[in-house]
């Protein structure tokens, strides 16, 4: 019995190692040929998008010496200070959120973070606003004595949602009806008729936006746009104009693609990480760009151009060494 329960221990251990585990948490992540990729919630893009990096990446680990885990995360905030603890190789975050850390801002209020490194973006995140047909909203004007779900506090899209306020005059606390619900809840909660509308920072398709606007409740997409709103992209260098297809979402009452404007999805890492580790990992993202296309809708729009622009932190050495033989950088 002794020996038998001398093995177990012994098989856990090995478990426990070969799943990347440590005893102090001192290795950086990545160093020991495991990449750990921080997302988002399960019903949004991040996830999905996180399972087909890992997947590029597992489909390989042969030729790389790399095997790739998704977690599902807190979001951009979480992934940011999670890569630069050591707990995660990567993270996605927006790139709003991006900028703030290496500029010292919003939770990174004066202590900009001198070790976040930036690899590549991914897909555009559009600030998207759904509206329950029968509470009379369309425009963000009416949003005035709604009851409106801006985010959960620290999210991306809760800051998101305050800039598209202020745009247009109004007071998160004195001209609405603010909650701070996490993204998942909002759809059941506009249906069940305690929202008038919800705010979401996301690619498209989405599974929470098809589950808002499918119920039996009517909903539509409300325009953001207007000088307001050409002045705050062009003060803020991480936003973009963007429109939502809302083909996507054949329920919803719209009949054409509704403007809005937002942010990219860019993959972070920290300085910490072996700069080999982050060259195969961006040399293969982008080897394999059309396989990467395949893999979620949202992704399909992807172009090697595009995914080196929208960085405000400085590259990885081992992705910029990846994206200079790709020669999208000099």
């Amino acid at each position: 019995m002794r020996c038998i329960g001398m093995f177990l221990v012994m098989s856990l251990m090995a478990f426990l190692v070969a799943c990347g585990g440590s005893d102090d948490g001192a290795t950086p992540a990545g160093s020991s040929g495991f990449v750990t990729i921080g997302t988002g919630a399960v019903t949004g893009v991040y996830y999905p998008a996180g399972g087909a990096l890992a997947k590029l990446i597992n489909d390989r680990r042969d030729e790389l010496g790399l095997r790739a885990s998704v977690e599902s995360t807190g979001g951009s905030v979480y992934n940011i200070n999670a890569v630069l603890s050591g707990e995660l190789t990567v993270g996605i975050a927006q790139s709003d959120r991006q900028y703030q850390a290496v500029q010292g801002l919003r939770e990174w209020q004066d202590q900009p973070q001198a070790d976040l490194r930036a690899i590549c973006s991914l897909h555009g995140e559009l600030i998207t606003l759904l509206a329950a047909v029968d509470a009379e909203i369309h425009s963000v004007a009416d949003l005035a004595g709604k009851r409106v779900n801006m985010g959960n506090p620290g999210s991306g899209q809760r800051a998101n949602s305050e800039d598209v306020l202020r745009a247009f005059g109004l007071d998160t606390s004195a001209d609405v009806s603010a909650e701070g619900l996490v993204a998942a809840e909002a759809p059941q909660v506009l249906q069940d008729g305690r929202l008038d509308a919800f705010f979401y920072t996301v690619g498209h398709p989405n599974g929470n936006i098809t589950q808002a606007t499918s119920g039996r409740r009517t909903v539509r997409f409300i325009p953001i746009a207007g000088e307001a709103i050409d002045a705050l992209v062009a003060e803020r260098p991480y936003y973009a104009h963007g429109d939502i297809d809302v083909s996507l979402y054949p329920q919803a009452d719209n009949q054409e693609a509704v403007p809005t404007f937002g942010v990219t999805a860019t993959v972070v890492t920290s300085a910490a990480v072996d700069e080999d580790v982050i060259y195969a990992f961006t040399s293969t993202i982008f080897d394999n760009l059309e396989l990467l296309r395949e893999m979620h809708p949202a992704l399909r729009g992807l172009d090697p151009v595009q995914m080196v622009e929208g960085l405000s932190a400085p590259l990885h050495p081992g992705a910029e060494r990846a994206l200079r033989e790709q020669g999208l950088i000099e």
